[in-house]
């Protein structure tokens, strides 16, 4: 009896320890992690090989059959290539001259050179089409000149590549300046003094080591390209020059009986360039070389002495004509009655932003559906995300590493994709039953959260990894665990790293357009989506009022961020 006992008991406490709180969290968090992250990919890719309910590549020999789809893939490629080459010299360039240069003020060198990743790319769009058109600020000064200037065409693939480079090139420049400070100049002094001059000197040496910096912000720049929307769509669009992201739209917003058939195999096609890309990076990658040392050497290297006064003078030039002139000129042209009207004091007015900010306006409800869609998508992210990465740093395991890449493949994936991906796994998320998610401002919510967590995740995992675990064994010896650990100790010390994570998530929801373009309905409309609308109809002014009211409000959060942050540090200094 005591023996039958003993085994009665066994595998009832295995099923107790089965079926635990524990256990049943991680069983609900993996079903919710496939169900949200990985289900919506998996249909889009199932329904490009689906065709009257059965199995076959009916899609795929048809779209490769027709020439306008390797038109269309040729476009892709071409703008993609070019931009990426853009942005990576630009970023190789400006990342040199900022690590290993005696210029001066650095620190307000990073704000301009950030300024073009941080506007969304559809308003920097309609900064520069303002600036260059033929009746634009750089028309009206060229008409000064004793000889003509022709009007600079951006309605092209020479004119996309142009401004899709110029958008992304900081994503090169952050990740190459931080390498390259991290070479150890012996190594230089050493190549130097073998013979080698400077120009040998960083092809053999600083280029080489700097690889992985480069190849990840080169890659990340490549991605940015080829998910970017709202530049082709602005730019290409009318001119008639499609690429796979604007093609995929033009598919969908097109219906018909095999509208979103041809969409979902469109999107395979994107991702795979995608993924050839990945792989591009990643043989890059193995063949670069590894530095061992962690720590930045910010001292100049390199002094110019007599060059250092017109290097300046050249790249601020470069951030003034870039970065500046296209948002004054489209301010300008935001402020005139009818575009085409010369600016100036007598027929500048505020009349299109009283039409914006009209409280029966599109551009007040999408203000707040935007606010809304952010506000929620950051308070979310700031909860999950450090959570996840809390135990992403703390507690490594298959299960959170599955977790972090699970969460960061919708934001791999082009927003076309992704939007395509929401759509069909919403529309019937059990099959047979819909709940009336898509159409709805919900599925918008849903698919803000599901592409921007991972930046959210990223941006705490920083913060999590710079708090030493020492400092968390002393509270747990000293009584603090759980929500007193929290609130008294993790909390102050995450907080400004979680904020810059959670600024970034707050600002990219913000200013959405590729997803959104999709998913939005007639009571859903948000900001990137209404200035496409009056862009498209030809309400250039009312576009640009709109965009110029968005870029003060992007700078004045910017502001609230610094001051915030600031304020938190010296607090927090003061205990410590």
């Amino acid at each position: 009896m005591e023996q039958n006992n003993q085994r009665g008991v066994m595998p009832n406490s295995a099923l107790r320890s089965l079926f635990s709180y524990k256990n049943t969290l991680k069983l609900l968090g993996i079903i919710a992690i496939c169900f949200i992250f990985l289900l919506p990919i998996y249909r889009l890719i199932m329904l490009s090989f689906t065709s009257d309910g059965d199995v076959t590549l009916e899609n795929y020999t048809t779209i490769l059959q027709d020439a306008t789809t390797w038109k269309v893939v040729q476009n892709t490629l071409i703008v993609v290539a070019g931009s990426t080459a853009i942005a990576l010299f630009i970023g190789i360039a400006l990342a040199w001259l900022v690590a290993y240069t005696d210029i001066r003020a650095k620190r307000l060198m990073q704000i301009f050179i950030i300024l073009p990743f941080v506007i969304p790319s559809y308003i920097t769009t309609l900064a520069w089409t303002q600036f260059l058109g033929a009746d634009g600020l750089y028309m009206k000064l060229a008409s000064l000149l004793p000889f003509n200037i022709e009007p600079i065409n951006l309605y092209s693939l020479a004119g996309i590549i142009f401004v899709l480079g110029f958008s992304h090139y900081p994503l090169v420049y952050l990740l190459a300046v931080s390498m390259f400070r991290k070479i150890p100049r012996e190594l230089e002094l050493a190549s130097r003094a073998s013979g080698a001059k400077r120009l040998a000197t960083f092809r053999k040496v600083n280029l080489p080591l700097a690889l992985p910096g480069i190849v990840s912000g080169g890659f990340l720049a490549f991605l940015a390209n080829l998910d970017n929307f709202g530049i082709p769509a602005f730019l290409g669009i009318p001119a008639q020059i499609n690429v796979l992201s604007t093609y995929i739209y033009q598919q969908v917003v097109g219906f018909g009986p095999s509208a979103f058939a041809r969409a979902a195999t469109f999107s395979v096609i994107l991702g795979v360039v995608a993924l050839l890309g990945t792989a591009v990076q990643w043989l890059f990658l193995r063949k670069s070389k590894r530095l061992e040392t962690t720590m930045e050497d910010k001292h100049p290297r390199y002094f110019l002495g007599k060059k250092k006064l017109p290097v300046e003078i050249l790249i601020w030039l470069f951030f003034f004509v870039t970065g500046v002139v296209p948002l004054v000129s489209m301010g300008m042209t935001s402020l005139v009655t009818a575009y085409g009207v010369d600016f100036s004091f007598s027929t500048a007015s505020l009349e299109n932003y009283q039409f914006i900010l009209d409280s029966g306006s599109k551009a007040t409800e999408a203000i707040g559906n935007s606010l809304q869609l952010a506000g929620v998508t950051t308070v979310i992210g700031m909860i999950i995300g450090t959570a996840i990465a809390y135990m992403r740093v703390r507690k490594p395991n298959f299960l959170s590493k599955f977790t972090e890449v699970s969460i960061g493949l919708p934001y791999a994936l082009p927003g076309t994709v992704m939007a395509l991906a929401m759509i069909f796994a919403w529309m019937e998320p059990i099959p047979g039953w819909n709940p009336g998610i898509y159409g709805s401002i919900i599925i918008l919510f849903i698919a803000y959260i599901t592409r921007f967590l991972i930046l959210q995740v990223r941006g705490s995992i920083t913060a999590v990894m710079q708090v030493d675990i020492s400092i968390e064994e002393a509270a747990h010896v000293s009584g603090a665990k759980g929500w007193p650990k929290w609130r008294r100790i993790m909390l102050p010390l995450l907080i400004p790293g979680v904020l810059t994570g959670a600024f970034l998530v707050f600002l990219s929801a913000l200013t959405e357009l590729t997803v959104s373009s999709l998913l939005w309905s007639s009571n859903s409309e948000t900001i990137g989506v209404v200035i496409f609308g009056y862009e498209q109809a030809g309400y250039s002014t009312y576009s640009t009022a709109f965009s110029s009211l968005i870029v003060m409000l992007i700078m004045l959060g910017f502001a609230i961020l610094y001051v915030g942050q600031s304020y938190w540090n010296r607090k927090v200094g003061k205990r410590t």
